[in-house]
């Protein structure tokens, strides 16, 4: 087939058959990361013919993932939800939806509300959010349009995107710092402004496969095949770490160690950046003190890579100018993720890489956008009592004042403790919390929730969560079929902002901004009443580019508008509120020791502690559960729980995965294809086995999002959402000192060749379980001896006070 170029056509046309060409981009739905990649619709008498990538877009190109490829599928899809429905109370878990009209669902949503907030208060509802989606950032949905504090992203400490931008703002005063690809400049790669980085660090992050917070994973090819060299920290063989120049194969969850041992060698080795240390940094002496703890011998014996590996790989990236690092979800995903985001971000630091063409940069902060995104619109307008109850605020400050929304774990914990208080009613702002793409023990979720007074859902599928626990379904618009603006990264990092051009509508669902706003002028109408008043379209624009100069009007007809990116910013004052040079810090500096973490009682300095569970921490448990086991790589055909429906899609990957080595299999007496039951104390599902050289012996990896459309929905089986839900294996509140991080990338597990019995109880086995124990922190890693003090192999010994 040939396709035409059309390069430089403008953002609409209409061919000479009738149909409509319309330039846009694309966001979740379909799931996607806030990439903006370019798209063009072709749409013949309202109908959407085909998609194709639009070759005017700066960045991709005309390249499109296979989610964007299908989307006709996705949006034409039988299964979809267009219209509003309700049902009675006692019927959940029972598909007795009726349609209704938005009216009457918002009348029921307030009606409910108001009672709850009139009886028990508004910090008694949570607003739920997954990832991805445009309602990602809970603020808005919750304290503008809901009047709650209590906004909840449900993965076990926030394991995603959330630390990562948590400690660079208490370490830089800055945004989550991505790789420079050339996305905010008008020449791309050949800018004369432009240097190709030497060395490309994908540490715990494929972005070729997911994309992963905005990034497009294309682009980290586009700067190999310029001569850029690729390192990939990564425990699995992907397809990019085949192509590196160098692989770090380490153990799940040691990646602090890893960080601290590459640290030391450049320090030792005199390899770092006097002059940036010396203007930009503070801290550096500490640091080199508490790094040189961790030479690469010792880390060796704890990541199970040669020391001289680690050395190799250290002088490589110190070497390289410019150089620049991706850290994702794998670093976040564990207990010790501060402590590793801290190593990779003193190492861009030392090595002088922060914010120069080609390594890692930086937000202005006079752009404004970035902020408004972080904080969420409607905080600022919660009575301060109300700010005061948000849960988790009391033990997890640096979490909750970072994020503005109750702590994860907290928030399950007070749905089955009524402690602080009694949650009455929870919205699912398009998150599929049942199904394993955020919630550690989903069913402990789920006994907490399906006896609430009132829950409510947008998405865009019947969902398990929705079927199992929700009154009201509110379907949402997907990406073609709304005026709305997608920012990459979430408007954090310098780079692009991208149109979506509604083109088509389906039934009457709405873009979820929408729906805040309308909901909101019933439920909470002082948040959009009087000087707060504003249309939909107002709101959006203000909430994504207020800083800009942008609106959607103008970016319309753009359709992608590329920011200044601008470079050193520490010498220009252009990090600071108050326009002096540095960085909006304590110190004014980059601080390799923060003092911010100090202020929340943790060590102020890098330092390794073992995953919860791992053969070294627990060894008696590794004794029944002998394999160290990783969840949640990315696959091309889905995002996270989405897309299950698609044939396409489908026909990618009809199966949930289940990684295994071939001298593991043969030992376990499995082959390629066989179902496997995976177990460990926290729970079981059941997988396919693939027997790949992709995982070393004695690592597994599963993954996660995985339920079954074409099954049964109803209660208890739910669309066989706990048939393979890898979550029921990940324990509920193990999370690092600061609140944040959870081992989902590294836990323990067996397996053995599935029987039928396992998928006749897999419905039922442990519904009905208690909850774990409740554990402190202190009580797994910071434990103290009988005079208080911290013992001598603690990770904080010797913590500076």
């Amino acid at each position: 087939m040939e396709f035409d170029n059309d390069i430089g056509k403008p953002w609409r046309w209409v061919e000479e058959d009738g149909t409509v060409v319309t330039r846009g981009a694309a966001w979740s739905a379909p799931g996607c990361h806030p990439t903006g990649c370019g798209i063009k619709t072709y749409v013949k008498d309202g109908k959407l013919v085909r998609i194709e990538g639009d070759e005017n877009h700066p960045v991709t190109k005309g390249r499109l993932c296979v989610r964007c490829l299908t989307l006709k599928d996705f949006t034409y899809h039988p299964d979809r939800v267009i219209y509003p429905m309700k049902r009675a109370r006692e019927d959940r878990g029972k598909d007795k939806w009726e349609r209704c009209t938005w009216e009457e669902a918002y009348e029921i949503i307030a009606e409910n509300v108001g009672r709850i907030k009139e009886e028990y208060g508004a910090e008694t509802m949570l607003a739920m959010t997954g990832t991805g989606r445009m309602t990602q950032m809970a603020g808005v949905g919750a304290h503008r349009a809901l009047g709650t504090p209590n906004g909840c992203y449900a993965q076990s400490g926030f394991a995603c995107y959330g630390p990562r931008v948590s400690i660079t703002q208490y370490l830089l005063g800055a945004p989550y710092p991505e790789i420079d690809f050339a996305g905010g400049l008008p020449g791309g790669y050949d800018d004369p402004q432009y240097q190709v980085p030497e060395m490309i660090v994908q540490w715990g992050k494929e972005p070729l496969v997911s994309n992963g917070d905005g990034l497009f994973g294309h682009a980290v090819l586009d700067l190999v095949k310029r001569g850029a060299k690729l390192m990939c920290v990564d425990p699995r063989l992907t397809w990019t770490c085949a192509l590196a120049d160098y692989h770090l194969q380490l153990r799940p969850g040691t990646d602090a160690a890893l960080g601290m041992a590459m640290l030391d060698t450049i320090i030792s080795e005199d390899l770092y950046d006097h002059d940036f240390v010396d203007k930009w940094c503070y801290g550096f002496e500490q640091l080199a003190e508490r790094v040189a703890t961790m030479p690469a011998e010792r880390a060796a014996e704890i990541c199970e890579i040669p020391a001289e590996e680690i050395r190799e790989a250290a002088r490589a990236y110190a070497g390289a100018k410019p150089a620049s690092i991706a850290w994702g979800l794998a670093i976040d995903q564990t207990v010790n993720g501060a402590q590793a985001g801290q190593c990779i971000l003193s190492l861009i630091a030392i090595t002088g890489n922060f914010d120069v063409p080609g390594g890692n940069i930086l937000q202005d902060i006079f752009d404004g956008s970035g902020d408004k995104v972080v904080a969420g619109l409607g905080w600022r307008l919660l009575p301060d009592e109300l700010k005061e109850k948000v849960i988790g605020l009391e033990e997890y400050p640096a979490y909750v004042n970072m994020m503005l929304r109750a702590h994860a774990d907290r928030a399950l914990d007070a749905l089955e403790t009524a402690v602080p208080y009694q949650i009455h009613g929870i919205w699912f702002g398009s998150t599929n919390l049942l199904a394993p793409t955020c919630s550690a023990q989903p069913k402990r979720w789920y006994n907490a929730a399906k006896d609430l007074d009132f829950n409510w859902v947008n998405d865009i599928f019947m969902t398990p969560t929705a079927m199992a626990l929700c009154d009201v379904f509110l379907p949402v618009s997907s990406c073609i079929e709304q005026d709305s603006i997608v920012p990459t990264h979430y408007g954090g990092t310098p780079n692009y902002y991208s149109a979506l051009n509604k083109c088509i509508e389906v039934g009457e669902c709405k873009g979820e901004f929408y729906n805040y706003h309308d909901m909101g002028l019933i439920v909470n109408p002082s948040a959009w009443t009087g000087e707060n008043a504003c249309t939909p379209m107002e709101f959006i624009d203000d909430y994504f580019v207020g800083g800009t100069g942008m609106n959607h009007a103008k970016l319309r007809e753009e359709v992608t508008h590329q920011r200044v990116v601008g470079y050193r910013k520490y010498e220009t004052g252009h990090l600071r509120p108050d326009g002096n040079p540095g960085f909006n810090t304590m110190t004014g500096r980059l601080e390799l020791y923060s003092y911010a973490f100090q202020s929340f009682g943790e060590d102020p300095l890098p330092y390794y502690v073992e995953p919860p569970f791992s053969p070294v921490s627990t060894p008696e448990v590794a004794e029944k559960y002998p394999f160290i086991l990783t969840t949640g790589a990315r696959e091309y055909a889905y995002f996270h729980s989405e897309g299950r429906q698609i044939p396409y899609l489908r026909e990618l990957v009809p199966d949930p995965v289940f990684e295994v080595s071939a001298v593991d299999a043969a030992a376990k007496g499995v082959k390629d294809g066989d179902w496997v039951r995976v177990e460990n104390q926290f729970g079981f599902c059941l997988f396919v086995a693939k027997v790949t050289n992709a995982v070393k012996p004695g690592l597994v990896h599963a993954q996660h999002g995985w339920w079954f459309p074409e099954e049964d929905g109803e209660a208890p089986h739910f669309y066989g959402v706990w048939k393979s839900n890898i979550n029921s294996l990940v324990p509920h509140s193990r999370n690092g000192k600061l609140g944040f991080g959870a081992p989902y990338k590294c836990l323990l597990c067996d397996f053995r060749k599935a029987v039928p019995e396992d998928f006749e109880r897999v419905d039922v086995e442990g519904i009905d379980q208690p909850g774990m124990p409740k554990h402190k922190y202190d009580d797994n890693f910071y434990r103290l001896d009988e005079d208080e003090s911290y013992r001598s192999d603690s990770p904080a010994a010797g913590k500076e006070e």
